[in-house]
């Protein structure tokens, strides 16, 4: 099924989200129901409060569907040992028809769960990267936009609320 995405100035994409501490059968239809929306969004990754669940799972597909689907599922992801820098444009689902160019790391490591809550681990380089810190800054209650020079932050904000006045958003 696919979900309604939540869109910004939304109070759920603010909140810290809770972690996952079982697979419930709920649990497993919003996994498949994010990857749907994924899809269907043409988008790399989704986080869960994206689409109104405050628990830390995201999906992303580095390829964003157009060399065949590879999901893959993260819950309770953990980012470390960051190394080096890329700036590239970035946009976000939730905050749609918006993009800049965002300052993220080009290589890092995760730990997280699957989807059978079996540890995971591994290095992601350049574009799996950006999408892996893009996501988990969901589960943080961070956007894009919070990683912009205030200049750029503030131009996007200004465009989003005439957007919304004018019935566009």
């Amino acid at each position: 099924m696919i979900l309604e995405i939540v869109t910004y100035p939304a109070e759920i994409l603010r909140k810290r989200a809770e972690q996952v501490t079982e697979i419930t059968p709920e649990i497993k239809k919003l996994i498949a129901d994010m990857k749907d929306t994924l899809y269907e969004a043409k988008g790399y990754g989704l986080a869960a409060p994206q689409v109104g669940s405050s628990i830390q799972l995201l999906v992303l597909d580095e390829t964003a569907g157009k060399e065949g689907q590879r999901p893959q599922v993260f819950i309770n992801p953990v980012l470390s040992d960051e190394e080096g820098e890329i700036v590239a444009e970035e946009g976000c689902l939730s905050v749609p028809g918006e993009y800049s160019t965002c300052k993220r790391f080009a290589k890092l490591t995760v730990n997280a769960l699957n989807e059978r809550l079996e540890p995971i681990s591994m290095v992601a380089e350049g574009q799996l990267a950006r999408i892996l810190q893009h996501e988990t800054d969901h589960l943080n209650g961070v956007l894009f936009l919070d990683r912009l020079p205030s200049f750029k932050r503030d131009t996007i904000k200004k465009h989003i609320k005439r957007r919304i006045q004018q019935g566009e958003y």
